[in-house]
C-alpha cells in the first residue's frame, strides 16, 4: 500500500512539472497552402521547414490544406521566406495568419 501512494505521489509530480499547452492555444504562423494531397507532401514540408532555426514545431493538415508552424521564443521568419521555402517545396502559400503579438519581419 505504501508502495502505491509513492507512485501515485510520483506520477503526480511528474504531471505538474509537465509544460502544457493550452487546449486554445494558437499556432504562431497558419499558411493556406494549395495542392498538398498526400503524406508523403506533409513529411516532406515537416522536414523542410524543421531545418530553420526560427522554426519550433511545424504541422501539416492535409485535408484543409494548412501547415502551422510555432517559432521558438524570439525568433521570427518573415512572408517572403516562408513562400519561398513552400515554392521550393513544389506548393504555393495562398494565405498567411499570424497569431496576435506573433514576431513578424
Amino acid at each position: 500500500m505504501r508502495k502505491l501512494i509513492i507512485v501515485i505521489m510520483a506520477l503526480a509530480l511528474l504531471a505538474t512539472a509537465l509544460p502544457v499547452q493550452a487546449a486554445d492555444a494558437k499556432p504562431d504562423i497558419t499558411l493556406n497552402v494549395s495542392g498538398l494531397v498526400c503524406d508523403f507532401c506533409a513529411r516532406a514540408i515537416e522536414h523542410v521547414f524543421r531545418k530553420q532555426a526560427a522554426v519550433k514545431d511545424v504541422t501539416v493538415d492535409l485535408d484543409n490544406g494548412r501547415v502551422t508552424i510555432d517559432l521558438n521564443p524570439g525568433k521570427t521568419i518573415d512572408d517572403k521566406t516562408l513562400g519561398r521555402l513552400m515554392a521550393d517545396s513544389g506548393y504555393t502559400v495562398t494565405g498567411i495568419t499570424r497569431a496576435k503579438g506573433a514576431a513578424h519581419d
